[in-house]
């Protein structure tokens, strides 16, 4: 079984988020053990933020690092298991909210598809990349 990010790059959908986290030199931390759980924004959630955000956060690195470790959380929480959470500390240090009303909701963000399994945690596929305030 593929690590994180080498699920991500096999997945083919992911291709901004995986340029991303090469840009913040995150590629060895997610090829780590682990175990993180990714709620992991697809090539069309990066395509609905306004046009240039994506180049300009490409140029700001620490931004870029900050944003990208509001999408992980430490331990691989299962959808099983997200839905019984209201919130979950990332990486980054903020909670994102969970809510398991209608379909799981991570902040404004719907999981569209679950428990992606690597050998080093779990990536659940969201639509809308997150912003930490």
């Amino acid at each position: 079984m593929a690590k994180i990010i080498e699920t991500a790059v096999n997945a083919g959908s992911f291709t901004t988020l995986v340029a991303a986290v090469k840009a913040a030199g995150l590629v060895e931390t997610l090829s780590g053990a682990g175990p993180f759980t990714v709620f992991a924004p697809d090539d069309a959630a990066f395509a609905k933020l306004p046009a240039g955000t994506v180049d300009s956060l490409l140029k700001d690195i620490p931004q870029l690092k900050k944003i990208l470790c509001y999408h992980v959380v430490s331990g691989k929480v299962m959808a099983a298991d997200v839905v019984k959470l209201t919130s979950a500390k990332t990486v980054e240090g903020s909670d994102v909210t969970i809510s398991a009303s209608t379909g799981v909701m991570i902040n404004k963000s719907k999981v569209t598809t679950a428990d992606v399994v690597a050998d080093n945690g779990v990536i659940h596929v969201i639509d809308t990349v997150l912003m930490p305030t």
